[in-house]
């Protein structure tokens, strides 16, 4: 079994189900004593989320870079990103390892595909919807990515930082995130990413009528693939 490296932190509520999800995926598959080999760097998230905010992305960049150094020097054999967003410096992270960086995005395509659903709404932080970090990827791979309008891309962005992030689980904010993917179905979407690793924390199956994409649940599976490769299961 290869030794994943997660860069956590960002934030640790969706870091933990990252450690669950991994540790679930390998005991399922390798049987009901058996859990993941893996390294967690956890930075501060505080000074990453005044850096998003500030523009500063290069800033955040070298305190990522440092982490997926350190995990390397543990002895991690790839890096995952627990986050969506500060992929936004994933050329930066990547190029600071020899190792492989498992990116979200290709996770996120082949499921996407794999289901037949090639035109995707995304929600997540307003830097995921509005920059093209991510959506250049998807659409590179053959998805069509729609994006909320910018009241509803606020409304969205603001339920991350002020709620998800810190533990809150809130019924009416639920609300607001189903109108939102109804209104992206209204426009065509035929599944959802949850691009933000924390809104499958207040988004399940159960809530929507339109198929979601998980990307969290996605980048781990990928992180056991990649651990599990070539192993006889």
């Amino acid at each position: 079994m290869r030794t994943i490296g997660l860069i956590g932190g960002m934030s640790w509520e969706s870091s933990a189900e990252y450690y669950r999800i991994i540790n679930q995926q390998v005991r399922d598959r390798l049987g009901p004593l058996r859990s993941a080999q893996m390294l967690m760097y956890s930075v501060d998230f505080g000074p990453v989320e005044q850096a998003q905010h500030a523009g500063r992305w290069n800033d955040a960049a070298l305190i990522l870079e440092d982490a997926a150094r350190r995990l390397q020097a543990g002895g991690a054999e790839c890096v995952v990103l627990c986050t969506n967003t500060m992929h936004l410096v994933a050329p930066q992270i990547e190029a600071a390892v020899s190792i492989p960086f498992l990116h979200i995005a290709d996770a996120t395509v082949a499921a996407a595909i794999e289901a037949g659903t090639l035109t995707v709404g995304l929600l997540g932080t307003a830097f995921t919807m509005e920059q093209d970090f991510l959506k250049s990827r998807l659409s590179a791979q053959g998805l069509t990515v729609l994006i909320p309008d910018a009241d509803e891309r606020q409304a969205v962005h603001r339920i991350i930082y002020e709620e998800l992030c810190v533990g809150v689980i809130s019924e009416a904010s639920r609300q607001e995130y189903l109108r939102v993917i109804d209104s992206l179905a209204a426009r065509g979407a035929q599944a959802i990413i949850l691009g933000c690793t924390e809104i499958s924390l207040l988004i399940k199956p159960e809530h929507s009528d339109l198929p979601l994409l998980d990307t969290t649940e996605l980048h781990a599976r990928a992180a056991v693939a990649f651990a599990l490769e070539g192993q006889a299961v």
